[in-house]
């Protein structure tokens, strides 16, 4: 009778853990710290709220790194180092093979299922950056709400950063494209024609430099691939021209560029001519040409 009614009286391990008071705020927010940098993809999803953890989790797996980087300020997975500042406040250090962040926690506030935790980081030859980041209560755990002034949201985010993503993706596809002419313009004044195809404006054996391997172009631009685009070449020759050499001095090229994967590597597919002029649309994934859109000056 007796060991029946200890037994009785004992509480499960569920009960215990439900009896545990929550971690608090800045426990939480440490952990979403040190999630990020260690780039803790499923640790770090832990720490968002509902709504927030199953956008981040749905994100391309370069967002969800870029997003770490960003809260921690750093390029590389880190290792955590925890310590406590003579005033009684966490320091969480952040170290990677390059860099080293640091993070101090100020004294937290708490408003009904709201904390706001206020955070200093320390740059180099400048005043620290200061920065509130509030958490809610939410299954009883205190999850990330807010950067600063900024709630976040993930699905909007990735929103943002997947048109960015875009609009870097198009920049560099425009970079190409400059690039490339301007190695054929060189390969002209050089041999006195131009290539037949890209191919022969890629690198060089150790031999050395020839028509067939110009060495103008990285071998990926070469082949006429690079940055999620795809790079067309033309020659346009010339009309009334008699001589044979004048002929291939005066051809002329065009180059179009459109993205591997539409929607994902770019929108706009672009033209440039032997003239220097870009044109460029959402050709859905098609190949751009001269009726489309100037960009740039006119």
């Amino acid at each position: 009778m007796g060991l029946a009614a200890i037994v009785l009286f004992m509480p499960s391990k569920a009960d215990a853990a439900q009896q545990q008071p929550p971690p608090s705020p800045d426990a939480a927010l440490s952990d979403a710290l040190a999630a990020a940098c260690r780039q803790d993809s499923p640790a770090f999803a832990n720490t968002l709220t509902a709504e927030n953890a199953t956008a981040f989790r749905a994100l391309p797996g370069a967002q969800r790194t870029a997003m770490m980087k960003r809260f921690v300020l750093l390029e590389e997975p880190g290792k955590v180092l925890l310590s406590t500042a003579t005033n009684g406040k966490q320091v969480m250090r952040c170290e990677s093979a390059s860099f080293t962040t640091e993070m101090r926690l100020g004294e937290t506030r708490v408003r009904e299922n709201l904390a706001f935790v206020p955070m200093e980081i320390p740059i180099a030859g400048e005043e620290p950056r200061k920065i509130t980041l509030g958490l809610v209560r939410e299954g009883g755990s205190w999850k990330l709400l807010s950067v600063g002034l900024m709630i976040l949201d993930v699905p909007a985010l990735s929103k943002q950063w997947e048109q960015a993503d875009l609009d870097a993706s198009e920049d560099a596809a425009i970079a190409d494209l400059r690039s490339v002419a301007s190695a054929l313009e060189t390969y002209r004044r050089a041999y006195g024609n131009l290539p037949d195809t890209l191919t022969l404006l890629g690198p060089a054996p150790p031999s050395g430099v020839s028509p067939e391997a110009a060495s103008l172009l990285d071998a990926d631009l070469a082949s006429g691939s690079k940055d999620g685009y795809i790079i067309r070449y033309s020659i346009a020759p010339s009309a009334n021209i008699v001589s044979e050499d004048d002929a291939k001095k005066a051809e002329t090229f065009t180059l179009a560029s459109s993205p591997k994967e539409y929607g994902k590597t770019g929108r706009r597919s672009f033209f440039l001519n032997s003239s220097g002029i870009l044109r460029g649309a959402d050709k859905q994934g098609g190949v751009a040409n001269s009726s489309d859109p100037r960009i740039g000056p006119s």
